[in-house]
Order: structure tokens, then C-alpha cells, then sequence
């Protein structure tokens, strides 16, 4: 038996990237998963691939920066699966701009989606899982949460609450028996790897750069029951780059 098997997991973002690696691990570990993205022809792609390999799914199309559509899907998954054991708060974007230039829409789309979808979701898993005994949730924030590039202010912001929302939530969902964590990852390629150059593997004191399965085992490693003891922690994924001093020469 799968170590997830009977599950019910919700990946938010599912449609490309993490969070669709993430949507097909658990599914091949038993799961039933439920795979959200704004692009509906991408989610939907992404449980194709999971049926079409013996497993079970549904999509759904949303926008987490619509709180209406966050209420919508999970009255959907209240009705036709009754309960979630598993949500991974995946979905996020960033403009890359100048804090001079960014507009004050774009600063809210960002923080409402990455920020304030993260809670809803959140929110509203939690009151399905105390119904059924507790459950997991994970919060993906990122190593901009503790560190920098020029022009990310809103994305920086919008993970590092992500951070702070996580313990927050563990503590305040304890009695519920809902635990909560974070990963942050660091530079997780998600395109063509074979185009990576030497120079982008060495700067890692890992010596590569990061892959989509390394979140993946994250977040089994967050969501097994057999490890319950960790309970609001930001675990970071990042070959060991917030950790390594660099000096320009």
C-alpha cells in the first residue's frame, strides 16, 4: 500500500511547474488529488495524466486573488468528497519591478494571491479537516522570504508573511490537530535542466541546482503522519545557498 493511499490532497498552482510534480507524486502514491490552477486547460492537463495512469483526480479552474472562487471550490470538494487530509498551498506569481514603477494593482494582485490565497485556502481546508480529526497543510514560501534580488518587493513580502502566517496557523490549529509548515525552496529548475551551465550546479554548496522531486519529497516528508512532531517550521530546500557567504572580488 502506498503511503498515501485514501488520502485526499488539494494542490493549489497544480497546473505547471512544482506544484503539477507535486499534484503527480501523491496521485502515484495513492492519493486522490485535487488539482487547482488558474489556467484551466493546464489543471486540466494535469489530471488527465493522473487518470490516464490508473489514478484519481479532479480540476479545478481558479483565481486565488478572487476569495469567491476559494469559496466556490471548496463548497465543490465539501459536496462531492466530504473532507481533504492534505492541502499544499502552491500557487504563486510575482511582477519583477521597481519599487518605484510597480503599480498599487500589481502590488495587491501578488500579496492577495501568493498572501491572502494562502490564508483563505488554508482557512477553509482547516474547517474541513477538524471535522475529520486533522490533517497537514504546507505552505510553499520561498529563500526570497530571507533573502533578495533587486525588484521583489512584492513577492518578498507575500513569502515572508507566508513564513510568519505558517507558525502562526500551527499554533492557533494545534487542538484541531492540524499541523502546518512551510518549505521554502530555493532555485528549483522547472524548465530544460540539460541547459543548465556548470557554474549554475557549483554555486550550490550542494552542487546542483534544484529539481521539482526535491519539493516533492518535502512535502511527503511534511504531510506523513509518522511525522506529526514537526509542526511549524519553515523547512528550507536550497542546495545550501542562504548559508554560503559570497563576496564580490
Amino acid at each position: 500500500m502506498s503511503r498515501f493511499t485514501d488520502k485526499i490532497v488539494l494542490v493549489t498552482g497544480a497546473g505547471q511547474g512544482i506544484g503539477q510534480a507535486v499534484a503527480l507524486a501523491y496521485a502515484e502514491e495513492g492519493a486522490t488529488v485535487l488539482a487547482a490552477d488558474r489556467n484551466g486547460e493546464a489543471v486540466e492537463r494535469t489530471i488527465k495524466s493522473i487518470v490516464s495512469s490508473g489514478g484519481r483526480g479532479s480540476a479545478y479552474t481558479v483565481d486565488l486573488s478572487r476569495p469567491e472562487e476559494i469559496h466556490a471550490m471548496f463548497a465543490s470538494i465539501r459536496e462531492n468528497h466530504g473532507r481533504i487530509d492534505t492541502l499544499i498551498n502552491n500557487a504563486g506569481l510575482s511582477f519583477w519591478k521597481s519599487p518605484y514603477d510597480i503599480t498599487l494593482e500589481e502590488w495587491d494582485y501578488v500579496l492577495h494571491t501568493n498572501l491572502r490565497g494562502t490564508f483563505l485556502c488554508a482557512r477553509e481546508a482547516a474547517r474541513l479537516m477538524r471535522e475529520h480529526g486533522g490533517g497537514a497543510i504546507v505552505n510553499l514560501a520561498s529563500t526570497r522570504a530571507l533573502m533578495s534580488e533587486p525588484d521583489t518587493e512584492a513577492y518578498a513580502a507575500s513569502k515572508g508573511g507566508i513564513v510568519s502566517l505558517t507558525h502562526a496557523l500551527a499554533v492557533s490549529l494545534a487542538e484541531d490537530r492540524i499541523r502546518v509548515n512551510a518549505i521554502s525552496p530555493g532555485w528549483i529548475e522547472t524548465g530544460d535542466y540539460g541547459k543548465l551551465r556548470k557554474e549554475d550546479h557549483e554555486q550550490h554548496p550542494s552542487m546542483r541546482v534544484g529539481k521539482p522531486d526535491d519539493i516533492v519529497r518535502a512535502c511527503f516528508y511534511l504531510t506523513d503522519d509518522g511525522n506529526d512532531f514537526v509542526n511549524g517550521v519553515n523547512l528550507v530546500v536550497d542546495g545550501g545557498m542562504t548559508r554560503k557567504m559570497i563576496y564580490e572580488e
